[in-house]
Order: structure tokens, then sequence, then C-alpha cells
């Protein structure tokens, strides 16, 4: 077996070698290339001390950040969960996928708008970052949080060879002991689920050390429940003093136990000295949530269709490449991820299927061009639970400009992001032309992915709210 191992590494690695070399990406290494991606739930833009909080402790991430490069203006592909997930797994807009809100989403009682047909899961004909990694001799593992539909759709029907924690489940019952997810074991009374998955990513990284892995680590933190260890909390309650705009101290002690995983991983692969082929991608898949965190200077978070929604922290550790302590200022979005692997291991993508991300070699090499001049979004949905939420809405970024459209009266709003990042004076008035353009582009892309528009609901009562948020609460806790 060990033989045969050994053979089929050499078999990649002159395949990745030569593919990488056609492609210009290639990289002076006797291994194939791992990958390591973290992906953390509702994390912001500004939770971690790299990026300016004065609260939370993030020694692991920001010593990534000071190896590798950060990005400052990336972007998740959607403002809550499934659909950036969907785009990551797959490099494609959610609008293309048509899974566009969190499965399996929550109307209000009364809307203006009807929200489409939308697809509820990851379809199985979609090809994976892992199925494409997989089919190129890689070892592939979700360890963590898949949401993404129900059995028929888990991980291990998309590719991956292990799939730990992943269900259709958006958040776990409980952070600690007993879990009840049917795709983990359970733990002893007490144990803590993210130091769970972070036992698990280093028992898979050991398993795995003498042959080409993809590791995919969605930690279900910092999601709801917001339940870290008491000890850590304590430490962070005496740390908290007016003025500080985050203060939520088991939040931050959630944070810290993540943190802490990302270090151990970094330290098993440095053990097993595997660190110097192997590419860490460290993000969030959407905004922090309000008001468990503060996005500032960003507008509100988690949910809406402003920047707090939307941009969020990426480091990518790339070693002999990346020029430490790089700093990236390109706008970049979710669905890239998925062509930066295959383009760092080599490998062409095999799907030959539309491809909305880009690869990021040339903005991690600062070599090369990368040639995009916009995002955009689309989400035809509700979001009235979450505080400073939206109704439906598409948005583009060109430029320093970003324009957003909401669908129930065809209104915009237009900002400067580089003069007004917290997006507090709207332009549209002032710039209609710039308006006018921005929106024709807006519609032509949503006709080129073949975005599903929400209708009129011909029973909307204007004489009514168009939710309850007594109402929503309740459907939003069945659902879960």
């Amino acid at each position: 077996m060990k033989t045969l191992l050994k053979c089929l590494a050499a078999v990649l690695l002159l395949t990745s070698t030569l593919a990488a070399k056609e492609n210009g990406s290639s990289v002076a290494s006797p291994h194939p290339w791992n990958v390591v991606l973290i992906l953390v739930d509702d994390y912001g833009w500004t939770d971690l001390g790299c990026f300016g909080s004065e609260l939370y402790e993030t020694p692991n991430i920001d010593k990534l950040a000071r190896e590798g490069m950060k990005f400052t203006q990336s972007y998740s592909a959607c403002t809550v969960c499934s659909p950036t997930r969907a785009a990551i797994m797959t490099g494609k807009y959610p609008a293309r996928l048509h899974v566009t809100d969190w499965i399996p989403g929550l109307p209000p009682e009364n809307p203006k708008l009807l929200v489409p047909d939308w697809t509820k899961y990851l379809p199985l004909q979609e090809v994976t970052i892992a199925r494409a990694l997989k089919n190129a001799g890689y070892a592939t593992a979700s360890i963590g949080k898949w949401h993404l539909g129900g059995p028929e759709y888990w991980p291990d029907k998309h590719g991956f060879d292990l799939n730990l924690a992943g269900t259709e489940a958006s958040n776990p019952k409980s952070y600690f002991a007993p879990y009840h997810i049917a795709t983990l074991p359970e733990g002893p009374d007490g144990e803590y689920l993210t130091d769970r998955l972070g036992v698990e990513a280093l028992r898979y990284i050991e398993k795995n050390k003498d042959n080409p892995f993809f590791l995919y680590l969605p930690h279900f933190a910092v999601h709801l429940p917001v339940q870290g260890k008491k000890e850590i909390a304590a430490k962070y309650r005496k740390k908290i003093h007016d003025g500080m705009s985050q203060t939520n101290a088991m939040y931050a002690a959630m944070i810290e136990s993540m943190d802490e995983t990302v270090g151990s991983i970094r330290q098993k692969l440095d053990d097993l000295k595997i660190s110097d082929h192997t590419l860490i991608i460290f993000a969030s898949d959407n905004g922090g949530r309000v008001p468990t965190t503060s996005n500032k200077p960003l507008r509100v978070g988690k949910g809406s269709c402003y920047e707090g929604g939307t941009r969020v922290p990426l480091i990518i550790y790339w070693p002999g490449v990346i020029k430490p302590g790089s700093v990236c200022e390109t706008p970049v979005i979710s669905m890239d991820f998925y062509p930066t692997i295959l383009d760092v291991a080599g490998i062409k993508d095999p799907a030959h299927h539309a491809m909305d991300g880009l690869s990021l070699v040339p903005l991690l090499r600062q070599k090369g061009k990368f040639q995009r001049d916009a995002l955009f979004w689309h989400y035809p949905h509700y979001q009235h639970y979450q505080l400073g939420g939206t109704t439906p809405y598409s948005a583009i970024r060109a430029g320093d400009f970003k324009l957003i459209e909401f669908l129930d009266d065809q209104r915009v709003e237009l900002y400067n992001l580089k003069d007004d990042i917290g997006e507090q004076h709207n332009l549209a008035k002032e710039m209609p032309a710039k308006a006018d353009e921005l929106r024709a582009r807006l519609h032509d892309w949503r006709k080129e992915v073949g975005a599903q528009m929400p209708a009129r609901n011909p029973n909307y009562d204007p004489a009514r709210p168009e939710h309850d948020p007594a109402v929503d609460k309740k459907k939003k806790k069945a659902a879960e």
C-alpha cells in the first residue's frame, strides 16, 4: 500500500508540475501542494487583531497574516451562509447556481415580493473543488459545518472522502457535548466542539502526511448560540472598557478557541515537515452578526446589503511565494478560492463549467495581471430577523463605486467606498449617469447568469407590516 501511495504521489507530482508550468504558476517544490481551507461562520471583518479589533485576541491568525497575505477588500458571495458555501465549492455565483439564501430560508408573512423557486441544496451535477482535487489524486475531507442540503447532498456525495460533523444543520444545538450531530461521534460530556473539530483536523493531517490532501475545515464557530469556555470569557470581561465597539466576552472566548485550532494546525504541519508545501486559506462566509459583534466602520452586518454583510477577512499563506506581511487591496470574492487552489496545485479545471471565480495567483505573486472590473450580488430574499437586514436586492461593485438596487421598488443607492466606507452618503441623485451605468451593467449580469427574480405578491396587504417579528422568531426556531 505504501508503495502504491508513493507511485501515485509521483504521478500526481509530475502531472501537477507539467500543468503548473503550462499555466505559469509553477513553484519549485519536491511535493504536490496540500490545501487547508479554514472557513469561519459569521466572522466579521474586524473580528481579529490584525484587522483592528481591540478586544478579540487572535495571535495565531495574526501570525498567519504576518507570514502570508492579508486581503482588505475580500467579499463573501452572499450576506448569509449557504450561498457562499455553494460558491466556494463550485467557483460559481450563487445566482448562477440558484442557491441564493440560507437553507431553508425564512420568508416573511406578508411580503411585497414572493421569493423565486430557488434551489435548497448543492446539486450533485456540480463538480466541487473537492471532486476536482479527488480526481487528481488528492485525499479530501470536510470537517465541520456543511449546510448545503440533506443526507443525499452531504459532503461524501460531493467528492469528500471523509465527512465529520457535516449535515444540513445551520448550527449546533450546543457547542458542548453531547452535540447530537449525526455525522460526528459523540465526545465526552463537556467537550468543546471547536476544540473537537481542531483535533479531528490534526488526526486527518497526520494520517495523510505522505500524500497530497485537501482539508476543508468549516467551523461552526462563531455562529449562534454564543457559547464559549467560561474561564476564557472571564478574561475578556476584565478587558472590556467604555468606548469599545466590541463588548461580548463570551463571543470573544469563542474566537480565541477557534484561533487556537489555527495555531495547532500550523504546529502540526511544522512538526510533520509539510508546512513548506501546504497552502492555507483563512476566510469567513459572511459578515459578523450584529449585535453579537460590531463591524464598524462598516455598516451593519450579516443579512445586510451593506458592506458589513459581505466584506470579510481573508488571509492566504503560500510559503515560498507570498512575500510575508503582504497586504492586497484588490477586491476579491469567495468564488476565487476554487480556481486559485487548482492553479496552485497545477490542475486544470476538469469540469469545463462556467467559472465565475478568478485565480488569485497573480495577486499572491504580485506579478501578472488580475483582470476583473466588477463584483456582483443577487439576493431575492428577505432578512427581517437579522438586525439591519434587507429586502430583496441586487448589487454591483465596480472600482470604488457600489450600487444597490432594491427589487421591491427599483430604488437605487450609490456609494463611493473609497471615500465613504460606512455607506452614509447616497450619491444616486448627485451622480445619475454613474447610477444608470452601473444599473445597466447589473441587469446585464443578471441575464447572463440566469438570476431568478422575485414576483409581485398578489395577496400583499399594504395595511399590514411585511413581517411580524414574533412570527419570524417562531418560524426561525422551527427551521433550525
